[in-house]
């Protein structure tokens, strides 16, 4: 991150730090559509492709098309060596919705985010972004795209500061004839990193804290802060409250609902039933690598939920 370019920052008083967040909110507004790597060179293919689907949405939906999904998958499959993860999975995500996306362990949750996200690519199956098929070779390109991911293992660098996380790979350079140099602009982005943080109302003590430092469920704080800050399309969140507290569960929980009534989807993965029934509009349950139920919280119950899940009730349904 070319630490070495960088001085320590100094304080600043209530006028100049307010400029400063002006300036990273300005900044932020533009970010997206640069489509540069963390070396400020183009993306190739990406930045065209994100112009061809249109700016991703900033809040509202007049960045989706109506009646058409976010994001979709068509006979998605992928398997490793003999083990087959995902046989034909199809799944649709719309502007503002709640998704939950739940299974046993290794029904195949996981591989299908990884896929969405960029990180794998199916062996088989198309993706649509906005009703455009795409073709993900990395994960970056998918967040050229506003797909934002919260993994479950947070993807963080415990060596390097909050606002550094927050910000990795996607650093902001300051105006000037420093820019040429690669000289970071370390004020606007810890301010914008501390406003963004403070969506979450999970409180850390300081952006300026070395990740590695930090609680689990304060790291988890930083990966959830990171992906609404960047998620301008969609967000898929696998099992993003599984090291906090109660407390700060129900705090991602009103993020989550905050997000989405603004116009962005997101897709859970949790183990945490009751939540997943009472945050989302829809559940879909996969089982062995296929969907096996696509549930409506409001007509059904938990028990429900778990019958799909444990194949009891695919079990009774083809006895029937």
């Amino acid at each position: 991150m070319a630490s070495e370019m960088m001085g320590p920052p100094e304080e600043k008083g209530p006028q100049e730090a307010g400029d400063i967040r002006a300036a990273a909110a300005r900044e932020r507004e533009g970010r997206e559509a640069a489509a540069t790597d963390g070396a400020g060179q183009a993306v190739p293919g990406c930045h065209a492709l994100a112009s061809s689907l249109g700016a991703p949405s900033d809040g509202g939906e007049s960045g989706v098309v109506k009646g058409t999904p976010v994001i979709a998958v068509q006979a998605i499959t992928k398997h490793f060596g003999s083990v087959q993860a995902l046989r034909g999975v199809d799944l649709e995500i719309h502007g503002g919705e709640v998704v939950g996306l739940v299974g046993d362990n290794g029904a195949g949750k996981s591989t299908l985010v990884n896929i969405l996200s960029g990180g794998l690519q199916p062996n088989s199956g198309s993706i649509f972004v906005q009703g455009r098929k795409v073709t993900f070779s990395s994960s970056l390109e998918a967040r050229r795209l506003g797909i934002e991911t919260v993994y479950q293992d947070l993807s963080l660098a415990p060596d390097l500061t909050v606002w550094a996380n927050i910000f990795l790979g996607r650093e902001l350079k300051v105006k000037g004839p420093l820019r040429v140099f690669g000289w970071l602009d370390r004020k606007a982005m810890a301010a914008s990193a501390e406003a963004d943080l403070e969506r979450t109302r999970i409180r850390i003590q300081s952006v300026s804290s070395l990740a590695g430092r930090l609680s689990g469920g304060q790291r988890q704080a930083i990966a959830v802060g990171r992906a609404v800050a960047w998620g301008s399309r969609v967000i898929l969140m696998d099992e993003p409250t599984a090291a906090l507290g109660v407390e700060q569960q129900e705090r991602v929980g009103e993020l989550v609902s905050s997000v989405a009534a603004h116009g962005v989807p997101i897709l859970l993965i949790s183990h945490n039933l009751p939540q997943i029934h009472r945050l989302c509009d829809r559940v879909v349950v996969l089982f062995r690598g296929q969907v096996v139920a696509n549930l409506r919280p409001a007509e059904s119950e938990v028990d429900e939920i778990v019958s799909w899940i444990t194949g009891a009730a695919l079990g009774a349904r083809r006895s029937a």
